[in-house]
């Protein structure tokens, strides 16, 4: 979900006028619009060292919609749509193959760019003409106090992790290391019912290109792509450390106090997020897609296997914003609302028969054996929700 963010400038003037020079020319024409809302295709080729391809490089101000297909890219995992120093959406986790993702937005006039992170050409241009109408109406009204209701409830569960990081890294200091696992599983469902919001945080001073100002790289970073010239930090070092190395050195807890510093440095931003119905709708959807591409592949929680922990706070984490969406959905699509809460119903009666008191965090460990049996059965229960909840954004985003 974009957050509405201070961020230093992106690129310096010439290094910007490189990118775009060898950015890929996208058909000069402005986008379709369908049902209200323009329709932007981006592809993902292996093509040239990597290509990230628009099929226009234009629309009309308002509800924009850009579908992100990734077919031979295995160097390209990423897709940013950035304004000066802003990143209003990005998808992450764009394997080749996998389905088609999207996210709307509502854009007025003006040049935005296209930052594809491991393309030959990285960055380029998308303009948008026109101004953009505000939605207005009596179901625009009841969606604004869904948002506002929202936006408390990240508020709250920021500060919940904040208590939960601050008691992990006490354990860390302390040196007892079965307290530390303990909290560790207690404290990582917070940020994962969350984390769709707050992906594109920038510290001050930093470019929205530069991983080291990043606060969701520098708090929930994975082994499997790490930024060399950054280094590891954030929850995944300490589990690491508990989990693999099974101890708790000097290292640990500079690498605990490097965390509980930059999660208190989200909660003070995460008060100034602002959001549009649409961005609640985005990031539910991309809650979806990190169980699909982080919890289920067992690549999140590499050492502690609690990836079925992490599994339910996204899955909490997308009905609820869906919840707050709901009052307003049911104006305008109450079959679509149906099956959606059908799907989630579906979803969180499977996680149940995974509950074990005794394991970390109340769920069973994703071990490799569970994941060679369940991790179809758990990917189709997902896709199942992930349609019907993909089509919501664009009706939130034009409804009146």
């Amino acid at each position: 979900m974009p957050p509405i963010n201070p961020k230093t400038p992106l690129v310096t003037a010439t290094g910007l006028a490189v990118l775009l020079a060898l950015a890929p020319v996208a058909a000069a024409q402005e986008a379709p619009v369908k049902d209200g809302v323009s329709q932007v295709k981006v592809t993902l080729t292996s093509d040239n060292g990597g290509s990230c391809v628009l099929d226009s490089n234009s629309a009309k101000a308002g509800p924009i919609t850009f579908s992100v297909t990734n077919k031979t890219a295995a160097g390209i995992s990423e897709l940013e749509l950035l304004s000066n120093n802003r990143i209003l959406g990005e998808k992450e986790n764009l394997a080749p193959g996998l389905p088609t993702v999207s996210f709307t937005q509502t854009l007025d006039g003006g040049t935005y760019q296209i930052y594809c992170p491991g393309a030959a050409a990285e960055m380029q241009d998308f303009k948008v003409t026109g101004k953009a109408k505000k939605a207005t109406g009596s179901t625009q009204d009841i969606l604004a106090e869904g948002v506002k209701g929202y936006a408390h409830y990240v508020d709250g569960v920021v500060d919940a992790m904040v208590t939960a990081v601050q008691r992990l890294k006490a354990d860390i200091d302390a040196g007892d290391l079965e307290k530390a696992k303990a909290q560790y599983a207690a404290a990582r469902p917070f940020y994962e019912r969350i984390e769709s919001d707050v992906d594109g945080f920038m510290l001050p001073g930093y470019k929205a290109t530069d991983n080291a100002g990043n606060l969701d790289y520098l708090v929930d970073m994975r082994a499997s792509n790490l930024d060399p010239a950054v280094g590891w930090h954030g929850f995944h070092a300490v589990e690491r450390d508990l989990f693999e190395k099974g101890a708790i050195t000097d290292e640990t807890k500079k690498l605990a106090a490097e965390l509980q510093d930059n999660v208190e440095k989200l909660d003070k931003l995460v008060s100034t997020l602002e959001y549009r119905p649409e961005d609640l709708a985005n990031g539910a959807a991309g809650l979806l897609e990190e169980v699909q591409t982080g919890k289920i592949t067992g690549e999140e929680e590499a050492y502690s296997h609690i990836d079925l922990v992490d599994f339910a706070g996204n899955i909490e984490g997308a009905q609820q914003a869906f919840a707050f969406l709901e009052p307003g959905m049911q104006k305008i699509d109450a079959d679509l609302t149906k099956q959606v809460n059908a799907q989630f119903e579906n979803v969180t009666k499977l996680l149940e028969t995974y509950r074990d008191p005794n394991e970390l965090g109340g769920y069973k460990r994703y071990t490799a054996e569970l994941k060679a049996s369940d991790a179809n059965k758990l990917s189709k229960a997902i896709q199942a929700l992930q349609e019907p909840l993909s089509r919501i954004a664009e009706k939130v985003a034009t409804a009146h």
